[in-house]
């Protein structure tokens, strides 16, 4: 039956009279005059939808109803009597009917009813593909050793309350990390609030983490909740936590160990309930010794560490990334999956990927985009890098080892100067598309003496 609607009545006019006026509608339709038949019919194929009589020989409607919801828990069922009751309807809705329709029946009645049924049925398919591609986004993607330990440690750490420090570089998948704690968590049905500590001017940070008063500061035109307002009995992933200042990372300290927090231009403390993850990309013990993160900071969000190790370490997950990222692309754009070759899947393997598993992804969305043919071939790669030389893996065994050194800085290089170029000259830009921080971007300009016009 798959999408039809069943309807279960003895009255044979009946099937035959909602039948031909439900097929009119464009449902397929199938009937039974028992309830024993309807559970066969219904256990070779669930039906959508039942409409199903209270009073039958043999089970009656309340029993089959019972049968349908215990094992066919997404199958719905309208019920319908010509001996109705209050008592019956709300009996029927308790065990989990839909509706209650009293006999003889109005088509205009029945049809609505159903109307609705079908919308409810399209709502929490839905709903329960959104939860399945939720689950797909922030599932971690690999079989290699590190990442095997890494999604072991989750599990381990993820049903407890224990704060963890996530650490690694850009574009490693921090985030996703996160997210996937959260979602193993114990409050996974609560909020999960994310704050970039490196996005927010220093004389913001405050009123985005603890909210503020109406006329705390000039703007503030009404009251607002903070962030750790709105992740109470939740999560908060402080992202790129080290890049706060040291005033905020004091206060942050404060509510941490106090569990409680004032509004800006407010004198009322309110209490919070919240996990605190924390990310970053930087080596925050150099952090420390240099007196821009607090000791006391790290130890106290420092419970457990977690490390992703960067792409470069775990090559062997990159056939499978590719795989995910062109389904993913092929799934956003409505567009079928396309093929790599396996001179492509050499070269992509061969890569050291310094943007990690945020450049791969990047590269796959370009190369599905750009690559009109269902096979992406080292001749669609290429164009990609102009003057960046990925080497196939032959190409770099011939390479001799003192010269290893030499042929990364020259392809180190290289890659900088077509990004810049691709960006303008915006170091911002550039250094975000390519998982590095803008200041280490700075560093390997000035080292490799190229000139931008443009952001510096």
């Amino acid at each position: 039956m798959g999408k039809a609607i069943l309807i279960v009545d003895d009255e044979e006019s009946i099937c035959q009279t909602l039948g031909g006026i439900l097929n009119d509608e464009g449902h397929e339709v199938v009937a039974a005059v028992s309830g024993e038949e309807a559970l066969r019919l219904i256990e070779e194929d669930p039906p959508n939808l039942v409409l199903l009589d209270i009073w039958l020989p043999g089970m009656d409607g309340i029993e089959v109803l019972k049968v349908i919801k215990a094992g066919y828990p997404r199958t719905q069922v309208v019920m319908m009597s010509g001996h109705g009751s209050i008592e019956t309807a709300v009996k029927a809705t308790k065990l989990g009917a839909f509706d209650f329709i009293e006999k003889p029946l109005s088509l205009e009645k029945v049809i609505l009813v159903i109307n609705h049924a079908m919308e409810m049925i399209r709502l929490e398919e839905e709903n329960l593909l959104l939860k399945q591609k939720v689950s797909h986004e922030y599932e971690l993607t690999g079989q290699s050793g590190p990442i095997q330990d890494l999604k072991e440690m989750i599990g381990i750490v993820s049903p407890t309350n224990a704060w963890i420090l996530i650490m690694g570089e850009n574009g490693t998948g921090k985030e996703l990390v996160a997210r996937s704690i959260h979602r193993q968590s114990r409050r996974a049905h609560r909020s999960f609030i994310e704050v970039n500590c490196a996005a927010i001017p220093e004389d913001l940070i405050e009123s985005e983490l603890f909210g503020h008063e109406k006329g705390a500061f000039t703007g503030a035109t009404a009251m607002k909740r903070g962030k750790f307002d709105l992740a109470n009995e939740g999560t908060i992933f402080l992202d790129e936590v080290a890049d706060m200042s040291l005033k905020a990372q004091a206060k942050v300290l404060r509510i941490l160990q106090e569990k409680k927090f004032e509004r800006v231009g407010g004198n009322k403390l309110i209490p919070t309930d919240v996990r605190v993850l924390a990310a970053t990309n930087k080596d925050l013990e150099r952090e420390m010794e240099e007196g821009h993160f607090r000791q006391d900071l790290f130890y106290r969000l420092n419970v457990i560490p977690l490390r992703i190790p960067p792409l470069r370490d775990r090559k062997e997950d990159i056939p499978l990334l590719v795989d995910r990222f062109i389904m993913d692309s092929a799934l956003k754009e409505g567009e079928p999956e396309k093929q790599v070759t396996d001179e492509v899947l050499a070269i992509l393997m061969n890569y050291n990927w310094p943007g990690n598993v945020r450049e791969l992804k990047n590269i796959i969305e370009r190369l599905m985009i750009m690559t009109p043919a269902r096979v992406i071939s080292k001749c669609d790669l290429f164009p990609l890098f102009e003057e960046v030389k990925i080497e196939s893996p032959a190409s770099v065994s011939e390479l001799a080892d003192a010269t290893f050194r030499a042929a990364k800085q020259d392809f180190e290089r290289q890659y900088i100067v077509r990004k810049l170029r691709e960006f303008d000259g915006n170091i911002s830009k550039t250094a975000e598309a390519i998982g590095l921080e803008r200041s280490n971007l700075h560093k390997k300009i000035r080292s490799y003496g190229l000139e931008v016009k443009g952001d510096s």
